[in-house]
């Protein structure tokens, strides 16, 4: 493959990645690594790299137009980023040393393990009484549009769901990824957030996220240029298209797509990481 075809091949991927990133909350190196790896056969080491940078760009894109357009939540994004910074920079550090095979697997279980919370029942709605405590105390409750009009919402279960934040930094570090799919299940199912709220309040956090881990990934010379720059600026490009989506799009597809894709991604990167082709 010559470099040409690769770039277009890059950037045809990444658009793709980053509409769907957008519309999930999973900011699309979900789908970079396992494209750049399984079909175009780069290191998955690189490919992690250029996820990173991947999901700085889909954050970029598409966290300013749900912050804008009352989706995402600034506080709750505030809260949580703080735990997944921490467990970022340690899932990075991992990751320079982890056999490309075993990365892949781990890759594998953590997509099925998203897709199995995302395929069960979303919660009951909608959150009629305020939990109080830290919750209250830094205002973290709110409003988001409807078809019907706002919809007030409260947040539930905080320190658990900061907790959970810890693991998805780590996983992001780790796996070269924003971790939007934990982040959006642990909103989602654990503290009670509506999905649209969850999936565009991930889409503000995971450029945090990517960002300390891509710092690690820079010092090893993971992050190749020429890979880069055609998969940044296809998600940016696909970021803002998923975001224009979004309002438009019921939630319960949403979620169905974001299952169904995590599900096919994940048993792909098991099958290269158990037969060692990475």
């Amino acid at each position: 493959m010559t470099g040409y075809e690769m770039t277009l091949w890059l950037g045809c991927g990444a658009l793709a990645a980053g509409i769907l990133g957008s519309l999930t909350g999973l900011g699309g190196g979900i789908v970079i690594v396992p494209f750049m790896t399984l079909v175009l056969d780069i290191d998955i080491h690189y490919a992690l790299g250029t996820s990173l940078i991947a999901v700085i760009a889909t954050s970029s894109g598409a966290g300013a137009n749900y912050l804008r357009d009352g989706y995402a939540n600034l506080k709750i994004a505030s809260f949580l980023e703080v735990a997944t910074v921490l467990g970022a920079l340690f899932g990075a550090s991992l990751a320079t040393q982890t056999h490309p095979s075993f990365l892949g697997i781990i890759f594998g279980f953590a997509l099925l393990f998203s897709a199995y919370f995302s395929f069960r029942s979303p919660h009951l709605s909608n959150n009629t009484i305020d939990d109080g405590g830290i919750t209250e105390w830094l205002q973290m409750n709110g409003n988001y549009p409807t078809s019907q009009g706002s919809q007030a919402y409260f947040v539930k279960n905080a320190p658990f769901g900061f907790i959970m934040m810890i693991g998805a930094g780590l996983l992001s570090g780790l796996l070269g990824i924003g971790s939007g799919a934990f982040k959006v299940i642990a909103m989602d199912q654990i503290m009670k957030i509506p999905f649209k709220v969850s999936t565009a309040t991930s889409n503000l956090m995971i450029g945090v996220t990517a960002a300390a881990g891509a710092g690690v990934f820079l010092s090893r010379g993971y992050i190749d240029p020429g890979l880069t720059m055609p998969v940044m600026l296809g998600v940016v490009a696909g970021s803002l298209v998923g975001s224009k989506i979004l309002h438009r799009a019921p939630a319960a597809t949403l979620r169905a797509v974001f299952a169904v894709v995590i599900t096919l991604i994940g048993i792909q990167m098991l099958h290269k990481g158990l037969t060692e082709k990475f």
